[in-house]
């Protein structure tokens, strides 16, 4: 488990993160979102122990994480524009990361390699973006830790690559209990993958839940009335978060548990009813006005 408590990191007079509390459980996976210049990528490094804090503490199943190899054993960090040496190739830096992974599995990563078409023995620099971080993932995932931290993990992956990448999250969180924090300011990236989100805002915590809890307690909803007078009775019962009309479909996003909500409607008269999956950009829209955050200002795309 990662425990983060009142943490604190100043660049001068600029704070990148302020007063920071997060429990981050194991055997899931967490998406830290949140706008550019949220404090994502310098939460992530605090977390790898690269950077220090200056205020407040990390812990890595009990342990603080800087200037500490026994804690840092436990977890990979693939920063968001990953560094390879001048002129290594994936075998290379394969052997370099078993000096500091003892459990590094070779031979898995020569098996992955030959399965993204990912030349061994290819000059690391001659390779595209998206073959880059095909190979930084598979350097974090074989590295067999405990913790995988992830910046910006999908950025110049195409869609299939995204879908294959996300599946061999979920095979090593079946095999090995892999605990994966993936940082991103795109909510689409996430939706399909993550089970827990926490949402960064100027250095602070927006908001931290799982995304299960989440969807129980928002509806989105689409209906037609046969009687259109019928529409404000049933705005007077509903915590209504987002309302759009096209024609006479109208759709609703609303607080409340399910059960509830139909209710609202049972005595109505409808032409019209049905209850929809909610995205993560919906949900967060949800969550962030809940605790008076203008979500136009925020919403990521």
């Amino acid at each position: 488990m990662i425990e983060i408590d009142s943490l604190n990191k100043n660049y001068g007079k600029v704070a990148a993160i302020k007063g920071l509390n997060l429990t981050i459980e194991e055997d899931r996976v967490f998406g830290l979102i949140g706008t550019n210049g949220a404090g994502k990528s310098t939460l992530l490094r605090m977390l790898s122990g690269i950077l220090k804090a200056d205020t407040g503490t990390i812990l890595i199943d009990g342990q603080p994480v800087y200037d500490n190899p026994a804690a840092k054993s436990n977890l990979c960090f693939i920063a968001d524009d990953p560094y390879f040496f001048p002129n290594a190739n994936p075998m290379t830096m394969a052997k370099y990361y078993q000096t500091i992974y003892p459990k590094f599995e070779m031979d898995r990563f020569k098996t992955l390699l030959a399965d993204f078409g990912l030349d061994p023995k290819r000059r690391i620099s001659e390779f595209s973006k998206g073959m880059k971080r095909q190979l930084a993932i598979l350097l974090g995932l074989c590295a067999n830790t405990k913790y995988l931290l992830l910046d910006e993990v999908f950025d110049g992956l195409d869609p299939v690559m995204r879908q294959s990448m996300k599946s061999l999250f979920a095979e090593d969180m079946d095999r090995r209990q892999l605990t994966t924090i993936i940082a991103s300011h795109n909510l689409r990236e996430l939706e399909d993958i993550c089970d827990h989100i926490g949402f960064l805002h100027s250095g602070g915590l927006l908001l931290s839940e799982d995304l299960a809890d989440m969807k129980l307690e928002i509806q989105k909803l689409q209906c037609v009335f046969k009687n259109d007078d019928d529409l404000a009775e049933v705005m007077e019962k509903l915590h209504v978060v987002d309302h759009t009309t096209r024609g006479r479909l109208h759709t609703f996003v609303v607080r409340g548990e399910r059960s509830e909500v139909e209710a609202v409607f049972d005595h109505v008269p409808m032409t019209f009813f049905e209850v929809l999956p909610l995205t993560l950009e919906e949900i967060f829209i949800a969550e962030a006005e809940a605790v008076g955050y203008d979500t136009r200002k925020l919403i990521l795309k």
